[in-house]
């Protein structure tokens, strides 16, 4: 029995730990562990450049099954061997005979002893010695490397695997680098009618200061991300202790996996977790955000297409996210006609300017970012919108809304932006920034058959999206929200299909409470706070866009850093 409601709690144990640690520290740890955390299951690795032997497994699998934890198996296909081929981290090269043997024999040596196996995050190849540039032929990397992974799964994974245990179920790991799983390997289009389960590493760590440089809203947006993969359940998220450094840190890689509703969280690994301060508050944070996933009902939020093997303007999406723009990203398309968000990545798709053609003559809205009008087949975007990306760039200190609601933001921190140009009155710009009495466009609407389509300005470092003030992002949400929208920086607003939302403000720069407006579209009596049950009232607003008189009922609610707050709208 698991100790929470919506959610296992799950530890990885790597090879070397297994192979290095002795029952007795085992159940020392356990009791560290169950009485912290709760503890439902654990990955027993099998082999990590180096293999365990049988009987230690059977030893650790009985161990754990008598403590009611339930226990998987994993492999992390990791040589490890000094043999002269270029190969990042030591994974393997799948052109080499005796490499391709070794993983064979261990996915036939694990499924013997387990009857569920994951295969940790370096399941890629990165191998470029003259076997694989012989191999490679003609192809692209990508697509040799995509051939290969596909072939290797198949044939050495999973076959063999199945017929040694014809019951196994087979999880593949996706990384936390979405925007290079084709470079690597990667493909989540036709993996899952190859693997039984998808996990997805949610580790954003510390940005400023890791090699990655991650937003912290990926822990949330790839979860969301990775469960459109068709035929396949998203089986849980994985976070870990490297390059946090604060304790509000680590957990918010949890808080944030959490929202998306996994099966699993995935805490890696074993010998890190024990006697660490990020392992002790966990027991009652889980606990509590537990209760809140009792009330949250499915994540939904504005459809963002980024498509399989994509990239560019990478993780601008999440940017988005951070600042407050519920950000529900799919590799599909949107086919019901709901406003949907177009990046630099959408352009992968060789079809995308029929399609976003196609969605605006319906009566759909677009917004699409600064890189995706730029990217876009040059007439192909001439009929669809006037807006013209010079090449030029603007330092914006000050914000203008224009139109009914005009309102203006002076003196701000300067922020690089795409100097954008249109035909007066063939387009209208909805938001201007500029500097001294020079003004571009930041946020501009197009009209298109039925539909409108929004272009939005993405700064030269995406991450200083921070830095608008709120009264100018509210005009781009408001515009992009069907329900509601918050006005705050540095915030990320979570909607579900029950009628609540949760707010979560990060830990950041400014590390003190503030206080958000929250804006409801349509009539509603108050906000219920979900783990208090206090209720806040709605006022009622009045103002004009668009030459017509809207309405919006809105309240203030104090939010600290690194705290969630989920509330229920009360019609």
């Amino acid at each position: 029995m698991s100790h929470y409601k919506n959610f296992k709690t799950v530890v990885y144990i790597p090879a070397g730990v297994a192979i290095r640690r002795p029952l007795e520290k085992f159940i020392e740890d356990y009791e560290f562990l169950e009485k912290y955390m709760g503890l439902d299951k654990v990955y027993l690795e099998t082999f990590r450049s180096e293999q365990v032997e049988y009987d230690k497994l059977v030893e650790l699998k009985n161990f754990f099954e008598l403590k009611g934890v339930e226990v998987a198996g994993g492999i992390t296909t990791l040589y490890g061997l000094d043999d002269g081929k270029q190969r990042l981290f030591g994974t393997l090269c799948y052109t080499n005979k005796e490499m391709r043997e070794k993983i064979k024999w261990i996915a036939e040596y694990t499924a013997e002893l387990f009857d569920e196996i994951i295969l940790d995050d370096f399941y890629f190849t990165n191998c470029t010695c003259e076997e694989c540039i012989k191999a490679k032929g003609e192809r692209s990397w990508p697509d040799f490397r995509r051939d290969l992974m596909k072939e290797v799964s198949e044939d050495l994974i999973t076959g063999p695997a199945r017929k040694i245990n014809p019951g196994v179920k087979i999880t593949i790991k996706y990384p936390n680098w979405r925007e290079s799983f084709h470079d690597t390997g990667y493909v989540p289009e036709v993996e899952p009618e190859i693997f039984d389960r998808i996990y997805t590493g949610t580790e954003t760590r510390s940005p400023r200061y890791t090699d990655q440089h991650l937003p912290e809203y990926l822990s949330y947006a790839l979860m969301r991300w990775t469960g459109y993969i068709k035929n396949t359940s998203n089986g849980g998220g994985w976070i870990d202790t490297y390059q946090c450094w604060s304790i509000d840190r680590y957990l918010e890689q949890a808080y944030l996996t959490l929202l998306s509703r996994p099966e699993e969280l995935m805490f890696f690994q074993w010998s890190d977790l024990i006697e660490h301060r990020f392992t002790t508050p966990l027991g009652l944070v889980l606990k509590q955000y537990d209760g809140l996933l009792d009330k949250l009902g499915d994540p939904c939020g504005i459809k963002t297409y980024i498509p399989f093997a994509s990239d560019g303007e990478n993780h601008i999406e999440m940017r988005l996210g951070m600042q407050g723009i519920p950000v529900e990203m799919t590799p599909y398309f949107p086919e019901n006609g709901e406003t949907v968000i177009l990046t630099a990545s959408s352009l992968k798709d060789e079809k995308i300017g029929d399609k976003l053609r196609e969605h605006l003559l319906k009566g759909g809205n677009a917004v699409v970012t600064s890189g995706f009008a730029e990217g876009l087949e040059r007439s192909a975007w001439a009929e669809l919108s006037d807006v013209r990306i010079t090449g030029r760039k603007i330092g914006v200190d000050r914000y203008m809304d224009t139109d009914d609601r005009a309102g203006h933001s002076e003196r701000q921190r300067r922020v690089l932006f795409p100097d954008i140009m249109h035909g007066n009155n063939a387009s209208w710009s909805l938001l201007n920034g500029g500097s001294e009495d020079y003004m571009s466009t930041l946020f501009i609407k197009s009209p298109y058959g039925k539909g409108r389509l929004y272009t939005l300005a993405v700064p030269e470092n995406p991450a200083e999206l921070k830095f608008m003030p709120a009264d100018a992002t509210d005009r781009i949400k408001f515009i992009l929200s069907d329900d509601i929208y918050i006005s705050a920086v540095n915030t990320s607003l979570f909607c579900y299909d029950n009628n609540t939302f949760a707010v979560y403000r990060y830990v950041k720069d400014e590390m003190h409470p503030v206080r958000i407006r929250v804006h409801i579209k349509r009539e509603a009596r108050a906000i219920r706070d979900l783990t208090s049950g206090e209720e806040t009232e709605l006022q009622k607003r009045v103002f004009r866009y668009d030459h017509e008189e809207v309405t919006e009922y809105v309240c203030d609610i104090f939010q600290e850093p690194g705290l969630i707050r989920a509330f229920e709208i009360i019609d």
